[in-house]
């Protein structure tokens, strides 16, 4: 499979114009035990106004999503009330295995810096079994540092992004 060229992924805060492409949005079975589809997520960031859906572009059109959940969500596995939590992230499967995961995570800490610069740290939960979301992570520059919690399906590993100035 060919590789994304870095420079056609971009991240966009989510507007209405992406609704009917992320309706229709295709995991494995095996990754829908660890996230939310999009249309899922939305329905929650309607409801509550500190859930920030982040639109995933490649060369322009939606190749994944994710949401950036202010304190309410963070306060769960930080006390750092200047953390946000990374949940429901995901690459629709048709774009899989591009690298487009990985370029998106490597762009997250310039988009946080420029849509919520008070935030110093990223924080995500990912199951013990989902092996290739820890790697993606990780190699994101997102760290390990040993705090646990359980989630619906085992244990979650609690990983860390800090945010330097831009």
């Amino acid at each position: 499979m060919p590789m994304a060229k870095k420079e056609m992924v971009s991240l966009q805060l989510y507007n209405n114009e992406f609704k009917s492409r992320l309706l229709n949005y295709a995991l494995l079975d095996e990754q829908r035990r660890f996230t939310a589809l999009p249309a899922e997520a939305l329905e929650k960031c309607d409801v509550e106004p500190d859930r920030h859906p982040v639109v995933i572009l490649y060369d322009r059109h939606p190749a994944g999503f994710f949401v950036l959940h202010g304190w309410e969500g963070a306060k769960v596995y930080s006390e750092n009330k200047n953390a946000m939590l990374l949940r429901a992230y995901s690459i629709n499967l048709p774009y899989q295995g591009k690298g487009i995961g990985s370029e998106s995570i490597r762009l997250l800490k310039q988009f946080t810096n420029d849509h919520f610069p008070l935030v110093n740290e990223i924080i995500l939960a990912v199951n013990h079994l989902n092996v290739i979301a820890q790697n993606v992570y990780k190699k994101g520059g997102f760290v390990d540092q040993g705090k646990r919690a359980m989630g619906r399906e085992g244990e979650m590993f609690i990983y860390h992004l800090h945010l330097e100035e831009f």
